[in-house]
């Protein structure tokens, strides 16, 4: 039997006070599609703010380790590198201690570690702080703190600072805050909008992650010439202006300013307090939707046994150990391999990565909709997983023979990698918590969320560390563990994808019978 627990649910939080310092906004209260819009508008502008304060290491790994590392690049020998690339004077041509000579890739790769571990922990504490704190003041704090943390980092360019354990212990901080960000923004994003093409809307909304990654590339790749710290001070900039105006007047609940729950909102609210709330963990259990009185939620381990929960759990952290080697390493590998003969410079190499992302967008959205079109999740994640292995393989083989080619295989590839990515944290994850055979219905979402998102963020911890070491001894050998990880990812979701298609069978044969009886 799955043990259900009941705890007394929270006061609900007050209107923002943009609502009342602004009367231009206050008179659109009363319009709920205006609000809807806005909070669309504010969630999506602060994780795309979140994203673009991630970028920075990334951008700066060329700049903190040794200039193009010939056991870094293809068989290829270098091309001098233009005096006039200014990325170059502002490390001194020598790299950044400690993250300069031969293991300067291993430290870097501890240093995502850092960030992305403390990230993936605090997924699972972030959600229940949101039971006792209003959604909108948590999400501020989350920007506001992942800004400090970030131009802190920045701020060991000014401070002549080469102590590996003090940007550890930031960036530990930074991950902390960080894991903020996910469960806030799709919590009141559930408050707000119905399960009405999921797939599709959850896939147009989940492009703040790519967007974010583009605009944290361009803005720290366009004043890297100024010294890498600039990098960092400008992105964690952002994100604290973005903060500002999400306390003026992001609206956390419809009932907050005076609507009242449709029944379609209703039903999602159980969603919204968790697509949602990524994490809600006490005692082993997850606290989770609104019944009565109180609060109902299954077990932390009841969940575990959901049908096809622990198949896209492991399924995302492969395929999240994918995606954040790419976020963290692309612009480091870019910058290393000769593209038609020639290196780019640091600059170059950020802004081409946001190729990647770009596809990430395209990917996101299409997989969101051929999913709602087929009705098969787990199929459209196998399609697009399948497909990103003999395209990555391009990429590595023939992305170097021009700037065409690597443009087009680095669209392609960011289009297959993300695809699955966004899917499963958005719409599978909301599926698998509303199935029908929870009692009383969308019981589980929060936990089924945190258990998916949770696992996932453990693969993205450990790619970006691997990367680290494995690249050492060839980028042939980071690939293949990237191929080795999507195979691991498809092949978890066998199972699901031969159910999907013995439902539709047994579809396809009742509508049969049904069509034949009707005319018989």
């Amino acid at each position: 039997m799955m043990q259900l627990k009941t705890i007394t649910p929270s006061p609900p939080p007050q209107p923002p006070p943009g609502l009342r310092l602004f009367p231009s906004v206050a008179a659109a209260e009363r319009t709920r599609k205006f609000h809807q819009f806005l909070v669309l508008l504010l969630t999506f502008a602060a994780y795309a703010a979140f994203h673009a304060s991630r970028k920075p290491p990334s951008i700066v790994k060329a700049v903190f380790s040794a200039p193009v590392n010939q056991t870094l690049t293809s068989n290829a020998a270098p091309s001098p590198v233009s005096d006039h690339d200014p990325s170059r004077s502002a490390s001194n041509g020598t790299g950044w201690a400690p993250f300069d000579g031969p293991d300067g890739p291993h430290r870097l790769g501890e240093l995502d570690l850092s960030f992305l571990l403390a990230y993936a922990i605090g997924m699972y504490f972030a959600g229940h702080l949101g039971d006792t704190v209003d959604l909108r003041i948590l999400l501020t704090l989350g920007m506001v703190g992942s800004g400090i943390f970030v131009m802190l980092f920045g701020l060991g360019y000014f401070l002549d600072l080469h102590s590996f354990s003090a940007f550890v212990t930031i960036q530990l901080l930074c991950g902390l805050f960080q894991s903020i960000g996910w469960p806030c923004v799709v919590a009141v994003v559930g408050n707000w909008f119905g399960k009405a093409k999921r797939g599709l809307i959850m896939g147009v909304w989940n492009s703040h992650t790519s967007v974010g990654n583009i605009i944290g590339s361009v803005i720290a790749s366009s004043v890297l010439g100024f010294g890498w710290g600039w990098s960092f001070l400008l992105p964690g900039f952002l994100i604290m202006v973005v903060a500002v105006f999400v306390y003026l007047f992001l609206v956390v609940h419809p009932e907050n300013i005076g609507f009242e729950v449709s029944g379609e909102d209703a039903e999602s609210n159980v969603e919204g307090v968790a697509l949602v709330e990524s994490g809600k963990v006490e005692n082993g259990d997850l606290m989770g939707t609104e019944d009565g009185e109180g609060l109902v939620a299954i077990g932390f381990l009841d969940a575990w046994r959901l049908p096809n929960v622990a198949s896209f759990a492991f399924c995302l952290f492969f395929s999240k150990l994918v995606a954040y080697t790419f976020l963290y390493w692309l612009p480091f590998y870019i910058r290393n391999t000769a593209v038609a003969g020639v290196h780019m410079s640091h600059k170059t190499a950020g802004i081409l990565s946001t190729i990647f992302d770009i596809g990430g967008v395209f990917g996101g959205i299409s997989a969101g909709y051929i999913s709602d079109m087929i009705e098969a999740r787990g199929a459209t994640s196998v399609i697009f997983l399948l497909l990103s292995i003999p395209t990555l393989i391009s990429y590595r083989l023939y992305g170097s023979i021009s700037m065409f080619t690597n443009i087009a295989l680095m669209f392609a590839s960011g289009l297959l990698v993300n695809g699955p990515y966004s899917l499963i944290t958005t719409a599978v994850a909301a599926d698998l918590g509303t199935q029908s055979m929870i009692s009383g219905s969308a019981r589980a979402l929060a936990t089924v969320t945190a258990i998916i998102d949770g696992t996932g963020s453990v693969g993205a911890a450990l790619g970006p560390l691997l990367a680290g070491y494995i690249s050492t001894r060839g980028w042939n050998s980071v690939f293949f563990m990237l191929i080795v990880s999507i195979s691991c990812a498809a092949c978890l979701l066998i199972r699901v994808v031969r159910n999907e298609i013995k439902g539709k069978l047994n579809e396809g044969r009742w509508l049969w019978l049904s069509i034949i009886d009707r005319y018989s």
